[in-house]
């Protein structure tokens, strides 16, 4: 019955993961730009989240339907500014970009809140449980991951069905095609980016809610929110997914074994899955 329980508790650590990465999956998938500021920027919206609460004393969850289109606006600065004039000097210049907004990002972060860790609230939720048996699972933790799959789910829709969604995919597949097509293809770079910050400020609000986090929490964010990506897919939203679940049940199995092995199981599974299925284990990018 441990084991069972370790499996579903990965399963649910793995929604959370999921979560995390599908922006970073969402950005590759259409420019190839490995955003390095991910996880800065999923700890900043737990932030902002935390300092509306604060300020306003709004409820935890409506804080998200001023974080996420605060953040996607961010997201379509930040690509219209910096990241379209980078990718004009190759594939490594966004990278270091992306790197520079890192680094700036967590020390403004401790400037204006300190070193301090913290966590919001959500009251009684937060040791919530359901009964499966003998088996408790955490209610916030089940919202996270129907949360994850809904929001994959939704970004596939998006991506396939609609007009701006086609738009991505071709200026993706073919920019120059899709210039000569009317297409703009430094808005629709911007329109992906801000949509997959806006994912990340949604994963960081959520974040903020399960743990606690500092300035500096963002670059194991974006370790776990990497691994993931990499042992589904590279640009593979499905695969993200099951990157996330795949990771998370690695961690909460080698916890089962020893509690120090928890995150190293992850490690090991993310390597493995490197040398052997270097593409990751579902590669077809959704947004191909």
């Amino acid at each position: 019955m441990d084991w069972i329980n370790a499996v579903l508790q990965g399963l649910l650590l793995g929604g959370q993961y999921a979560l995390l990465a599908c922006g970073l999956s969402l950005i590759f998938g259409v420019m190839r730009i490995v955003n390095l500021a991910h996880g800065v920027l999923a700890v900043a919206s737990a932030y902002l989240a935390l300092w509306l609460i604060q300020q306003t004393g709004m409820p935890s969850f409506l804080t998200i339907v001023i974080v996420i289109p605060v953040l996607a606006a961010v997201g379509y600065a930040i690509q219209r500014g910096l990241f379209n004039a980078a990718l004009r000097h190759g594939e490594l210049s966004p990278l270091l970009v992306s790197f520079g907004l890192a680094v700036i990002g967590a020390n403004l972060l401790q400037e204006i809140f300190t070193a301090d860790s913290r966590k919001i609230s959500i009251g009684g939720l937060s040791t919530s449980s359901v009964e499966l048996g003998q088996l408790r699972l955490g209610v916030f933790s089940l919202i996270t991951l129907v949360v994850a799959v809904g929001v994959i789910v939704g970004l596939q829709l998006y991506l396939s069905h609609t007009r701006i969604g086609r738009a991505m995919r071709a200026t993706k597949d073919d920019p120059e095609a899709a210039t000569l097509m009317g297409i703009d293809e430094r808005h629709m770079y911007a329109l992906a980016t801000a949509i997959a910050i806006g994912t990340v400020a949604l994963a960081g609000v959520f974040l903020g809610m399960s743990t606690q986090f500092s300035p500096t929490y963002g670059d194991l964010v974006l370790i776990f929110a990497f691994e993931a990506v990499i042992i589904g897919g590279l640009g593979s939203l499905w695969g993200t997914l099951l990157g996330g679940l795949v990771l998370g049940v690695a961690q909460t199995v080698g916890a089962q074994i020893d509690p120090a092995y928890g995150v190293l199981a992850g490690h090991l599974v993310f390597l493995v899955v490197l040398l052997f299925r270097p593409q990751g284990l579902l590669p077809k990018a959704v947004v191909a």
